[in-house]
């Protein structure tokens, strides 16, 4: 229970109740995310569909699969069929507590299981609309069983897979807090593995790899038209004050946010940016053939968010 609810306040800032409001340490990144995956949504709607299937993998404690079918109830969808999974049965228990409200609504069908993606997935081929894998659950993967995984992702996807990662150039983490919780971390490039030990004795040691635009790129193009990559965050978290140090009078300063804001469009995409953002977001359609009758034309909006990168 201790790291559900460690980790949920990292990642999500604590957002069990206002979903939408977006206060965790990756507020802008996931501000971003959160326009991608809404969308969707809203390109699956005009193009008159009215039930939806959406699949987390590595979902942790669920709060990016409540946004997704809050959103989709919203939008009027009368059949919101949702399932996240994750390998650690504390986030599992998290998201399944803090979706029961969810889980009680007419149409909507919404699982947490706990569920390794390196084995495979029962959901059936091309029967996934949204596919999600976000914020580093490709990070901890060993490399080897990658191809494999994509493959997977593709076989039971029919609209589009969305996925975020840790980039090469991005700021550490250590998953459960700021970095000053640790007494001392060391991510060992040779062997993806990375150690933590934290100031309260624990020590924490994990499979771990960072991403470069190119090899997110090359991972998946194999199986999904590529629509989107691009960095999120590549400056704002590094302007956050501490107040355990800046004045408080450069705490809030909305000139700068905007032309934060600004650096960070320009530069979404450009390949002396992108691999130092905190996060790379790849969106991908799965290749169509004949038979297909689903449009996927990617959204207008899609392109507020990043334009296809060269990489």
């Amino acid at each position: 229970m201790r790291a559900g609810d460690e980790y949920l306040v990292y990642a999500d800032g604590g957002g069990a109740k206002d979903l939408f409001s977006f206060k965790g340490l990756h507020a802008y990144a996931d501000k971003q995310l959160w326009s991608a995956l809404d969308a969707e949504l809203c390109a699956l709607k005009s193009d008159g569909r009215d039930e939806v299937n959406i699949l987390d993998a590595g979902g942790g404690p669920g709060t990016w699969l409540r946004r997704v079918v809050t959103r989709a109830r919203q939008l009027g969808f009368s059949r919101i069929t949702a399932r996240g999974l994750d390998v650690a049965e504390v986030q599992v228990n998290t998201a399944r507590r803090l979706a029961v409200d969810l889980s009680d609504m007419p149409g909507v069908g919404i699982a947490f299981d706990v569920a390794d993606i390196t084995r495979g997935l029962p959901e059936q081929d091309h029967t996934i609309d949204m596919t999600l894998c976000l914020y580093s659950v490709l990070n901890h993967l060993h490399g080897t069983k990658l191809p494999a995984i994509a493959a997977e992702l593709a076989r039971i996807t029919r609209g589009r897979l969305i996925t975020t990662v840790r980039s090469a150039g991005s700021t550490p983490t250590i998953f459960v807090g700021s970095v000053d919780k640790a007494r001392q971390f060391k991510l060992d490039h040779a062997h993806d593995r990375y150690d933590i030990d934290l100031i309260d004795g624990r020590h924490m040691s994990v499979g771990f790899h960072l991403f470069t635009a190119a090899e997110l790129n090359r991972l998946f193009a194999r199986h999904f038209n590529i629509e989107a990559i691009c960095g999120l965050d590549i400056f704002h978290t590094r302007f956050i004050p501490d107040s355990r140090w800046n004045p408080s009078g450069i705490e809030n300063d909305p000139q700068l946010g905007s032309v934060l804001a600004q650096l960070e469009t320009r530069c979404a995409t450009d390949p002396a940016f992108i691999d130092r953002a905190t996060h790379l977001l790849l969106v991908g359609s799965r290749r169509q053939t004949s038979n297909d009758v689903v449009r996927l034309e990617r959204p207008k909006s899609m392109k507020k968010i990043c334009d296809v990168a060269s990489v």
